[in-house]
């Protein structure tokens, strides 16, 4: 712990040359898209003076500042440097002032009264944007008293939405009673959640949480969760480089120890080694010889990118966790910087790893994955699942999704992700799964339908069917039991809201075998 050298200053608002180090070159902020994937949007302000969330200007009758430590009010100036655990308004990436509290503060080489970098968590956004700023950027004018019950990392911001319907039933068509749902009943819980690290298997209640994936920490007891929270509440690396692509991160992730003095990561697009220093990277790239992932090509196909114009070749290779450990374990590292609720695996032998590629005349570029269990009891077909911030909004999301339901019908199996879901993961599958029993039920038109005959042609858990229908209120309960009710055009109205999927798996182009675990293992 440093010793401070109390200092007291005059308040003074937020304002002057900003410098947004995280939306330089047009980075933006993270919002939800309607297709799952992150929509990135520039931060394009209003005008050049700041303003508060509210939309009132910067110092335009501030909020009474707060009694701090050695500072008596406003009129008396605050103390510096500023407490962990302080509350106030910063200037963020929108020129607008926005509620932060200090998670933590790092001294900087430079002396005098900006002596020291805050990294604040604003309540009002998910944890993926907190970042390091300086004191220039606080109003401090509107300081405060941390609440005692003020939650931190998981503000009303890592929600995925205010999960209301619309609620549209008339003219809708009644369909068969279906057995399925007998033992469900009026008011259908969600599903239960499974942490991608272990865990109890849990309901959740479908007002207090409408999408059904929790806040993306269902594994952990609330020791636990503290402890999770303290140990990763301030990001580690701050930006990386993969392939000609650099990207600033959302979480901390547990690189190694010899990693901990480094703001930047470069990442060998090709076996994923990482680097502290470009150089290091150039290199190691003048030893690499193998232009793709390591493991089997299972999948290849053209696409027509209609939004380009041109021509598009992905492809899908499986790794397995046993025979390529190194690489499998840093995409543990790689993906754990984009997701707050990822247990690192060090021991990656039990998982497979479908890597998703553009594939031109330099190689095979990675844009993301998911990992499944090779054996996976619950009928898990999805353990960990990301999409890079750089190839976000493209509908690859989908894709990746869409493969994993593709692999379970080769399996003859129906499938599930594991849970909990994160935001972002739980906007994509609703989306897929919308798509998929909504376009199955307007094939069948006014022809009886049963959940389980759902199930059984698109690989999706019956839990999952249910819970879809549910949020459309494709479900009603009348003369007591439960009936599927589809108006085609409601149907049509919530296909066209899922989103538009670009990217649909050609099951005639998918070469691959179920992985036999007795094989490897020795079983029977």
């Amino acid at each position: 712990m440093e010793k401070d050298v109390a200092k007291t200053v005059p308040p003074k608002a937020a304002g002057g040359k900003e410098n947004f180090a995280a939306a330089a070159n047009g980075k933006a902020a993270a919002v939800k898209a309607s297709d799952g994937d992150v929509a990135m949007r520039d931060a394009t302000p209003s005008n050049d003076r700041p303003t508060r969330a509210d939309g009132a200007a910067a110092g335009a009758s501030p909020s009474p500042a707060g009694t701090q430590p050695g500072a008596t009010g406003a009129s008396k100036g605050v103390t510096l440097p500023l407490e962990v655990g302080a509350e106030l308004d910063c200037l963020w990436r929108d020129k607008r002032l926005h509620p932060v509290r200090i998670i933590e503060r790092q001294k900087r080489s430079k002396g005098g009264e900006d002596e020291y970098k805050y990294y604040v968590h604003y309540k009002e956004f998910n944890r993926r944007l907190d970042e390091w700023v300086t004191l220039d950027k606080l109003d401090l004018t509107t300081i405060r008293r941390s609440g005692d019950g003020g939650k931190g990392a998981g503000s009303k911001g890592s929600k995925g939405g205010d999960g209301k319907d619309k609620h549209g039933r008339s003219g809708q068509k009644k369909r068969k009673h279906d057995p399925a749902l007998a033992d469900h009943e009026h008011g259908l819980s969600g599903h239960g959640g499974h942490g991608v690290g272990g865990g109890n298997v849990r309901v959740h209640d479908p007002h207090g949480d409408p999408h059904g994936h929790g806040d993306g920490h269902e594994e952990f007891d609330p020791a636990s969760l503290r402890e999770h929270e303290e140990f990763t509440k301030v990001k580690n690396i701050q930006f990386i480089e993969l392939g000609r692509f650099e990207m600033e991160t959302w979480y901390f992730s547990p690189f190694p120890p010899e990693y901990n003095d480094c703001d930047k990561l470069y990442f060998c697009e090709f076996d994923l080694a990482f680097f502290k220093t470009k150089k290091q990277l150039q290199r190691h790239m003048e030893k690499v010889h193998m232009l793709h992932p390591p493991g089997d090509e299972i999948y290849r196909n053209t696409y027509r990118n209609t939004k380009t114009n041109k021509d598009v070749t992905l492809s899908f290779f499986e790794i397995d966790g046993r025979k390529e450990k190194i690489y499998c374990q840093n995409v543990c590292y790689l993906a754990k910087l984009f997701l707050d609720h990822k247990t690192l695996y060090y021991d990656v032998d039990l998982f497979l790893f479908y890597i998703l590629c553009e594939v031109d005349e330099r190689g095979c570029h990675p844009v993301g994955y998911f990992s499944k269990e090779k054996h996976s009891e619950e009928n898990y077909n999805l353990a960990c699942i990301l999409m890079f911030p750089s190839h976000q909004r493209k509908g690859y999301g989908k894709l990746l999704i869409s493969f994993s339901y593709e692999l379970s019908k080769k399996e003859k199996k129906v499938g599930t992700p594991e849970r909990p879901l994160s935001d972002l993961g739980a906007v994509s599958y609703y989306s897929y799964w919308t798509f998929t029993v909504l376009n199955v039920l307007k094939a069948y038109g006014e022809d009886n339908i049963s959940i389980k005959d759902l199930s059984d042609m698109t690989a999706i858990m019956q839990s999952d069917i249910i819970s879809t229908l549910q949020r459309h209120n494709l479900i009603q309960y009348q003369k007591g039991q439960h009936v599927i009710c589809a108006d085609p055009n409601l149907l049509d109205r919530h296909i066209a809201n899922a989103g538009n999927f670009r990217y649909l798996v050609d099951e005639s182009k998918l070469i691959w075998t179920p992985f036999q675990l007795g094989k490897e293992y020795g079983g029977a």
